[in-house]
C-alpha cells in the first residue's frame, strides 16, 4: 500500500521491519531496500542490489498500488491520474525490464498483485484505478506471451482483504458466497501457487471467496 505523511511513513518502516524479523526466524535472509519506484533508474538499482547481495533472481512480485482518492472519470485529475499510473503500471514495466536477464537466467517468475476491481468486476468512483489495473492484468498476460518459455508470468486478483481499520464488514461478508472476507495468507498462498506451479503462465487467478460471482 501506498501512504502518506511522517506518520504513515514510520508504520511502513516497522511493518517492513517486523516482516524482516519474521523472515529471519524462519532462518531465511531478507533484504530491505526503501525505494521511489515511480523512477526508472530507481527500479533498475533495486534489481541490481537484490542480485549483488543474493547472486540471483527467482521471482518478482509485483505489489506496490496506489488507490487514494475517489473519483469520476470527469473529476480525476491529470496529477491524480499520472500519480495511479506512474505507481500501478509504469513502475512494474521498469522493474520487470531491469529484473528479466536474471529471471531467464534462473527461469523464474513474476508474480502481479492484481484486483477483482479492474478484472472481474468495475467499481463506480474508481475511473484511474481500475484503468490502471485493467492495464496491469493485460501485460501480464501479454508478458507470459512475450517471455515464454524461461519466464512465466501470472497474477492474483483479490478481493476484499484486510478492509480499512473500524469498517465494519460484516455486511459485505455477507454477498460473499464463502461467507468472510479474506486475509492476507489466503492472497499470499495464491501467490506461492504460481510462483511454483512450473506449467502455468498467463493466468489470472482470483481469490475473492466467490465475490465476484455475486456482485
Amino acid at each position: 500500500a501506498m501512504r502518506t505523511g511522517v506518520k504513515d511513513h514510520v508504520q511502513e518502516q516497522s511493518d517492513a521491519l517486523e516482516t524482516k524479523r519474521s523472515i529471519e526466524a524462519l532462518g531465511r535472509d531478507c533484504l530491505l531496500l526503501p525505494t521511489d519506484l515511480s523512477r526508472a533508474a530507481s527500479c533498475a538499482a533495486v534489481v541490481d542490489k537484490t542480485v549483488l547481495y543474493f547472486k540471483r533472481l527467482d521471482i518478482v512480485v509485483s505489489n506496490a498500488a496506489h488507490q487514494r482518492h475517489k473519483s469520476s472519470v470527469e473529476e480525476v485529475t491529470e496529477k491524480e491520474l499520472e500519480l495511479t499510473f506512474r505507481t500501478n503500471v509504469f513502475a512494474f514495466v521498469h522493474l520487470v525490464k531491469a529484473a528479466l536477464p536474471h529471471l531467464r537466467a534462473a527461469r523464474g517468475s513474476i508474480v502481479t498483485v492484481l484486483d477483482v476491481c479492474g478484472t472481474t468486476q468495475v467499481w463506480k468512483g474508481y475511473a484511474h484505478y481500475t484503468a490502471s489495473k485493467a492495464g496491469l492484468a493485460a501485460l501480464t498476460r501479454l508478458l507470459a506471451l512475450e517471455w515464454a518459455p524461461e519466464v512465466r508470468v501470472n497474477g492474483v486478483a483479490p478481493g476484499t482483504v484486510l478492509p480499512p481499520e473500524g469498517m465494519d464488514s460484516g455486511p459485505l461478508a455477507k454477498r460473499i458466497p464463502l461467507g468472510r472476507i479474506g486475509t492476507p495468507e489466503d492472497a499470499a498462498r495464491a501467490v506461492l501457487f504460481l510462483a511454483q506451479e512450473p506449467f502455468v503462465t498467463g493466468e489470472i487467478l482470483t481469490v475473492d471467496g466467490g465475490r465476484s460471482l455475486n456482485p
